[in-house]
């Protein structure tokens, strides 16, 4: 099967009509199936190691931190090369193979954790290529962008964004479903211990290996998908003639804008875990941090979702403005609350609602933004796909620097106010820039 497609103008209603909707809609379909995975992949390191001391591994509190950072700053990196590869190679060739290359992680976790004497530098490395997933969002969402016509594309990259931001609820819900159920390898034994008295309360056995294992046969299957259902759109250009982007400040701005909305909610779901049992661990009847850590992602995924429609009606801006504003308000109330300096475990109930809020206004932030740069950059569909790909590979560095700064933070004051107030400044950066060049009245690319 010929890898390009001969032709593509999905501006043309005809061709829409008889050919151009059922190829994108297919194509929308697989991408879709095959980002879930890939966000799963990027964050089961976040889920998995809050398991890893129950385990036997002798690894801190700050190593921990560092373990669900890896695979941020993996995507971030990677990101940057994905956001370059469509035009060169396609979205048939760079889809499959994306899909594939993420068994590395898979099955080297699964072998990592069947052994307490794996070394912590291994499951560094191995952390960081679970970062594979993160760095497929700059290839597929371009990718989308080039398939739809200018009037769906806010719907269908919120979809796909949103649908595929499940991914990061779908490993903190299924790493807990899968403790279980026995695969390769014979089972762990998990130990509970009270964090103040340090005494045994109770063991049980898990495998923690089967919490990875359960993907491999889904990417294969999608791997095999993309390759023989999947044609690429005849949108080309060279690494050089791609780097036009950076002529315009608009770049940057979008880019400031994104890692706000997506930079939030991806550092935000890769501390989730870590901040509840960090901060209340040590209270009697402390709560199990995989029992919520999915409702964050899975809210900000939903609102996502749901809101790309409606930046399709309103525009993107004022969707932003919004989000920057939530994020504000939510960031000075966790510190003022003293949520992050609890005295009692009833108090986690507020924080948990408040970290679900600003979940949710980060998910209709990332709607907002991909439905404003195909707008802010009309005038060259190949340039505003260029965007989208490196405001995302920019964005992606967001769990990386949310667990290494919370870390940092923590050690240095014993709280995480310090990086609540951070994110509050920000966001007000952020906001401000969104409101002046897209959303005030006369404003220079109003979106």
């Amino acid at each position: 099967m010929a890898t390009w497609l001969e032709k593509w103008t999905p501006e043309d209603g005809n061709f829409w009509k008889n050919e151009g909707s059922r190829v994108a809609w297919r194509t929308l379909v697989i991408t879709t199936l095959a980002l879930i995975l890939s966000f799963a992949t990027w964050f089961m390191v976040s889920a998995i190691a809050v398991k890893l001391p129950g385990i036997g591994f002798n690894f801190t509190k700050d190593q921990l931190f560092w373990l669900t950072a890896m695979p941020g700053l993996a995507a971030g990196l990677l990101r940057l090369v994905h956001t370059f590869l469509l035009p060169i190679f396609g979205s048939r060739h760079v889809i499959a193979i994306s899909t594939i290359i993420k068994l590395i992680p898979v099955i080297g976790l699964a072998l990592a954790v069947m052994d307490p004497n794996t070394p912590y530098w291994v499951f560094l490395i191995l952390s960081f290529t679970a970062g594979f997933g993160g760095g497929d969002f700059s290839s597929y969402m371009p990718s989308t962008s080039l398939y739809f016509p200018k009037r769906l594309q806010g719907t269908a990259l919120g979809i796909q964004a949103g649908i595929g931001n499940f991914g990061v609820s779908v490993a903190q819900f299924m790493t807990p479903a899968m403790l279980g159920i026995a695969t390769l390898g014979a089972a762990q034994v998990f130990t509970k211990v009270d964090s103040k008295t340090k005494e045994v309360v109770g063991t049980s056995e898990i495998f923690l290996q089967s919490a990875t294992l359960w993907y491999a046969p889904l990417l294969v299957i999608l791997a095999i998908a993309a390759w023989f259902l999947i044609r690429s759109v005849p949108v080309k250009a060279s690494f050089k003639e791609q780097l036009d982007i950076f002529k315009d400040k608009h770049t940057y701005f979008c880019t400031i804008t994104y890692v706000m909305t997506f930079g939030g909610f991806s550092g935000l779901a890769a501390i989730f875990p870590l901040l509840i049992k960090t901060i209340y661990g040590d209270f009697a009847d402390a709560p199990d941090p995989l029992r919520y850590a999915f409702l964050g992602p899975l809210i900000g995924a939903g609102s996502r979702v749901l809101f790309g429609f409606v930046a399709d009606r309103v525009g993107g801006a004022v969707l932003t403005t919004f989000t920057g504003i939530g994020l504000v308000i939510g960031s000075v109330a966790m510190v003022q609350m003293g949520l992050l300096t609890p005295t009692s475990v009833e108090q986690f109930p507020a924080f948990l609602y408040l970290m679900l809020a600003l979940f949710f206004v980060t998910g209709v932030g990332n709607a907002a933004t991909f439905r404003q740069y195909p707008i802010v950059f009309g005038h060259n569909p190949r340039q505003a796909a260029g965007v989208i790909g490196f405001t995302a590979a920019i964005a992606a560095f967001g769990p990386f620097v949310f667990a290494t700064s919370v870390s940092a933070v923590m050690s240095a004051t014993g709280n995480a106010n310090g990086f609540f107030y951070g994110l509050t400044a920000f966001a007000i950066l952020a906001t401000a820039i969104n409101w002046w060049f897209y959303h005030r009245k006369g404003c220079e690319r109003p979106s």
